[in-house]
């Protein structure tokens, strides 16, 4: 059976991976799936200030065994990503956010070099999948609120494109929208209220990164 690790840069991340994402790939009859927090000092874990940390993670996980069982993936925003990601230069030559994050991905993966690593940028940050469907906010939050998450919700078919300005990213508008909003607790809630199928549904560069995880896994 294949062991997944996937490595995520904060308990949001880490969370949804235990109440959302390892469920789903449960039902493919993948079940030994576990986040891991990104090692920052020797006990500091969280946090994607420099990609070292995040590039020591993944070797680190991937050295522990020359298994062929074994399969590690990233799970990480591209918003704020540190200008220290490999290829991050080249990337951003490019002038929209799709050609970027592929472009970082497949520099991580080339400079990882190992085939059993799946690299993973989520566009632009995580809080972009749960504007997938308005039904969280209208169960969890207040009218007021919940009407302004609508206007976003609809005007964007593919949440992914919401963009990742210092003002206008999917978390700064939830800030601005919900200020006592909470990424770990609010936002999981948020996220098992819409479901994996509706955010698959929505998502479409997500929705291919869960695909090459249970291809890959099975």
């Amino acid at each position: 059976m294949k062991r997944l690790y996937i490595v995520v840069e904060g308990q949001t991340e880490q969370e949804f991976v235990n109440t959302l994402l390892r469920p789903w790939l449960n039902g493919y009859s993948i079940f030994d799936i576990t986040p891991i927090l990104i090692k920052t000092s020797k006990y500091g874990r969280g946090g994607l200030l420099n990609s070292r940390h995040l590039i020591n993670t993944i070797n680190g996980l991937l050295k522990e065994s020359n298994d062929e069982q074994l399969i590690v993936s990233s799970f990480i925003d591209f918003f704020r990503i540190p200008g220290s990601m490999p290829g991050y230069e080249e990337a951003m030559k490019f002038n929209n956010s799709i050609s970027q994050v592929n472009a970082l991905e497949s520099a991580l993966g080339d400079y990882i070099g190992d085939r059993r690593f799946i690299p993973y940028i989520q566009r632009h940050e995580f809080e972009a999948l749960l504007f997938s469907s308005n039904a969280g906010f209208e169960k969890y939050c207040n009218k007021k609120e919940s009407s302004s998450t609508s206007i976003i919700v609809e005007k964007y078919d593919n949440p992914e494109d919401i963009n990742s300005s210092p003002e206008t990213a999917p978390s700064k508008r939830l800030l601005a929208i919900i200020p006592n909003y909470d990424k770990v607790i609010l936002g999981n809630i948020l996220a098992l209220e819409v479901g994996m199928e509706t955010i698959l549904q929505r998502c479409p560069r997500f929705a291919e990164w869960v695909r090459t995880l249970i291809d890959r896994c099975k």
